[in-house]
């Protein structure tokens, strides 16, 4: 098996950047493990519909689930809460100018039903590379100068892939998220990654569709 070898039904990466096809993930969406995480392999792996995800002590795993959560931009859930949010001024948007300090608050705000993080200080210094090399963007959000929410996520040019928010105040994270779909709207992305379901996402207007339909728009804009 070229780049890549089986050890009980999980494909274990080698130093070559080739990764097994999507369908060969497991059930949870377990896909393989090992490899490293330079900017060319991550870059591949976003590029084929695949992510990582993995805590300290344990190898790099990586991940393509079925069905995969997607937001189109136009379709942006906005509630008349937060229509009022985001007419009143409280909260100012960046881009970019701080993807440092938002990847460190992604991984170490605390979130409801969640023990720990899985952003390990390898995965902060992979994607601080992959933002120097301009594939990485930041979202922050701002109140009264205070950096109180934002977001990060691969950018591949029509798609982007959501990874992590936090907030630090309500509907901070919300805001960024908000701000991000309207401008990818107007840049006329195809759409948002989100990846996995959670009911937040859900709340504001992402869907699942199925692996194979995600796939096939993939391609269509990796051509």
């Amino acid at each position: 098996m070229s780049g890549q070898e089986r050890k009980n039904s999980l494909i274990f990466l080698s130093d070559s950047l080739v990764f097994p096809s999507v369908e060969n993930a497991n059930e949870e969406g377990l896909l393989a493990a090992g490899g490293d995480l330079s900017v060319e392999r991550l870059l591949l792996a976003y590029k084929s519909g695949i992510f990582p995800w993995f805590n300290d002590d344990a190898l790099i795993f990586w991940w393509s689930p079925n069905p995969r959560m997607v937001l189109y931009p136009q379709n942006v859930r906005i509630s008349k809460s937060m229509r009022k949010v985001l007419r009143d001024g409280r909260f100012r948007l960046t881009k970019n100018t701080c993807f440092k300090e938002i990847i460190e608050a992604c991984s170490s705000v605390p979130r409801e039903n969640q023990d720990g993080t899985w952003i390990t200080d390898n995965m902060k210094n992979a994607y601080l590379e992959m933002h120097k090399n301009g594939y990485a963007a930041s979202y922050e959000v701002w109140e009264n100068k205070v950096l109180v929410g934002g977001l990060y996520g691969i950018d591949l040019g029509t798609i982007f892939c959501g990874e992590s928010m936090f907030s630090k105040v309500s509907n901070a994270s919300k805001f960024a998220f908000i701000k991000l779909a309207q401008e990818l709207e107007i840049r006329n992305y195809k759409l948002i990654d989100c990846q996995i379901h959670t009911d937040h996402l859900e709340s504001l207007g992402a869907e699942e569709i199925p692996r194979s339909e995600f796939i096939k728009i993939l391609q269509a804009e990796n051509k």
